[in-house]
C-alpha cells in the first residue's frame, strides 16, 4: 500500500512543502497564515475575470428575448442575493481556514468522497472554458471567415496555458492590467449601442414577447437558467480567498462574496438584456462585433481570455486534488493546466457547446447542492450543534475514505434534482430544481451528521492546526 500523502515530503534530504513551488499554489494543504497576504481588492479583481465574461451578456439577452426583460431582471436580482449569501459564507470559510472548497470538503465527504466534488468541479470549469472559447472563436471567425474554425480553437486554446504557468500572482497581474482595457471596450459598446436605433420601440425593460407575462412560468424558467451558473460563482472565489489577509476577513468576505455577483448578474446580465432587446439578437459574439467591428473582436478576445484563465486555474487545482486523493498521483499543478487546456480544445473541436443545456442542468444542481452542504456543515453542524471537529482537516492520514454526511447529501439531491430539472416532476420543480436540491442537501447534512454523531469527519484529533484557523469550538 502506498504511503499516505501529506502536505510535506522529503526531497533530496530536505523537507519541502507541496506549496513551496514557484507558483505558490498550496494545492494539497492550507495556505500558511504568513502566506495569506493578498488584500480583498486584489482578490476581488481576480474574480472579475469571471464576472466580466461575455457569457453573462448571452444569458441576459436570451432570457429577455424569450421570457421578457422584466422576468430576466427579477431573476438577476434573485441570483445576486442567493449566490451572494452562499459566496460570502464560503469565502469566509476559505479565508479563515486557508483552504479552497476541494480541501474544505475532505472532512465532510472523506478524502475519497471529496474526489466526487473535485471531479464535478474540474469538469465544470473545463466545460465552461470550451463554451467561452467557442464564443471567442465565433466572433473572430465572423470577422475573419478565411481563418478555419479548428485553427482558431487550437490557437486560443493553447494561449491560455502559458498564462496560467505562474499561478495566483500571475493571475493577479494579468487581471489588473486587462481590467482597464475591458472598461474602455465596454464603455465604447454602450455608447455605440445607445446611439443605435433600437429594434424595439419602447423602453427595453418593458419588452415582453407575445403571450408572455411577468411572473409565472416565464420567471421560473429564467430562474432555472440562473441556477445553471449560480453554484459556480458562489464556489469559485474560494480558490483565491484562501490567500486573503486575516485582517481583511470580515469586509473581504462580504466584498468578495457579493461584488462579483452584482457584476455578473446585475451589470453584465443587465447589459445583456439591454443589448439583446436593442439589437434584437441574443448572441454577443455577433452583436458586439456588429457594434464595434474589429474592436468588438478584440473586446471579445480580451473578455474570453480573462475568464478562461480563471477556468483553467480552478480546473487544474481540482484535478490535482482528485488525482492526489484517488491515485496518489501528484505531477504538479502545471501538468493539470496542460491537461485542462488540451481537454477544453478537444471538447470545442467535438462540439460540446451543442450539449450545453444538459451539462448545465446537471452541474447547476450538483454545485448548488455542494455549496449548500459546505455552508450547512459550517454554520449548523460545526458551529451550532458542535458536531465533529471545529477545524478543517485535509491530510489523508487523519481522514476516513468516506463520510456519509457529505457523500449522501450530495448524491441524493443531485440525482433527484436532475430528474426534476429534466421535467419528470412537473414544471415548477423543473425550473427550481437546483434550489430544491440545495434545500434537500442542507436537510440531509444535518440529519446525517446527527445520526452519525460526527464520527466520520476525522480519525483522530490533531494539535498542529492553528487555533486561528478553527471556525468553531470542538467537542470531539
Amino acid at each position: 500500500m502506498r504511503s499516505e500523502i501529506t502536505a510535506d515530503h522529503q526531497l533530496n534530504g530536505k523537507k519541502k512543502s507541496y506549496g513551496d513551488e514557484s507558483t505558490g499554489d498550496y494545492t494539497f494543504d492550507r495556505v500558511p497564515r504568513e502566506e495569506r497576504n493578498m488584500g480583498w481588492l486584489s482578490i476581488t479583481n481576480i474574480t472579475f475575470g469571471i464576472a466580466t465574461a461575455i457569457f453573462y451578456f448571452q444569458m441576459g439577452s436570451v432570457m429577455a428575448l424569450q421570457f421578457g426583460a422584466a422576468n430576466a431582471i427579477i431573476s438577476a436580482t434573485y441570483a445576486i442575493l442567493v449566490a451572494g449569501i452562499l459566496g460570502t459564507i464560503i469565502v469566509y470559510l476559505s479565508a479563515k481556514s486557508g483552504m479552497n472548497v476541494n480541501l474544505l470538503s475532505r472532512g465532510g465527504f472523506g478524502y475519497i468522497g471529496a474526489s466526487l466534488t473535485s471531479l464535478i468541479y474540474a469538469s465544470n470549469f473545463i466545460m465552461y472554458c470550451a463554451f467561452e472559447g467557442m464564443i471567442l472563436v465565433t466572433a473572430v471567425h465572423a470577422y475573419f471567415p478565411a481563418i478555419p474554425t479548428w485553427l482558431l480553437i487550437v490557437v486560443f486554446g493553447t494561449v491560455i496555458i502559458p498564462l496560467n504557468w505562474f499561478g495566483i500572482n500571475q493571475l493577479d497581474k494579468l487581471q489588473k492590467w486587462s481590467l482597464p482595457l475591458f472598461a474602455v471596450f465596454l464603455i465604447a459598446a454602450i455608447v455605440v449601442a445607445f446611439n443605435t436605433t433600437s429594434q424595439y420601440d419602447g423602453s427595453f425593460w418593458t419588452y415582453m414577447p407575445e403571450g408572455v407575462q411577468i411572473g409565472g412560468t416565464a420567471l421560473l424558467l429564467c430562474i432555472g437558467m440562473q441556477h445553471g451558473i449560480m453554484g459556480l460563482t458562489a464556489l469559485i472565489a474560494s480558490d483565491y480567498a484562501r490567500f486573503l489577509k486575516p485582517k481583511d476577513l470580515k469586509i473581504g468576505s462580504v466584498a468578495i462574496g457579493f461584488i462579483p455577483q452584482i457584476f455578473c448578474f446585475g451589470v453584465m446580465g443587465g447589459l445583456g438584456i439591454w443589448f439583446g432587446v436593442t439589437l434584437g439578437e441574443s448572441n454577443p459574439g455577433i452583436y458586439i462585433v456588429v457594434l464595434l467591428g474589429l474592436g468588438g473582436v478584440l473586446f471579445t478576445m480580451l473578455t474570453q481570455i480573462r475568464i478562461n484563465i480563471t477556468n483553467i486555474y480552478s480546473s487544474s487545482l481540482s484535478l490535482s486534488s482528485f488525482f492526489e486523493n484517488m491515485f496518489g498521483f501528484t505531477p504538479g499543478r502545471r501538468f493539470w493546466v496542460v491537461v485542462s487546456g488540451v481537454t477544453a480544445m478537444i471538447l470545442m473541436l467535438g462540439g460540446i457547446v451543442d450539449h450545453l443545456d444538459t451539462a448545465m442542468t446537471f452541474q447547476g444542481v450538483a454545485l448548488m447542492s455542494w455549496a449548500s452542504i459546505l455552508v450547512t456543515d459550517a454554520l449548523v453542524v460545526k458551529k451550532w450543534l458542535n458536531i465533529g471537529p471545529g477545524y478543517y482537516e485535509s491530510r489523508q492520514k487523519n481522514l476516513y475514505k468516506w463520510n456519509p454526511v457529505g457523500v449522501v447529501s450530495l448524491l441524493v439531491p443531485t440525482a433527484i434534482g436532475t430528474i426534476a430539472a429534466l421535467g419528470y416532476m412537473g414544471t415548477f420543480l423543473q425550473s427550481t430544481a437546483a434550489f430544491f436540491a440545495l434545500v434537500l442537501a442542507s436537510i440531509l447534512t444535518v440529519v446525517l451528521a446527527v445520526a452519525t454523531k460526527g464520527r466520520y469527519y476525522v480519525k483522530k484529533e490533531t494539535t498542529d492546526i492553528p487555533k486561528e484557523d478553527w471556525i468553531a469550538e470542538s467537542k470531539i
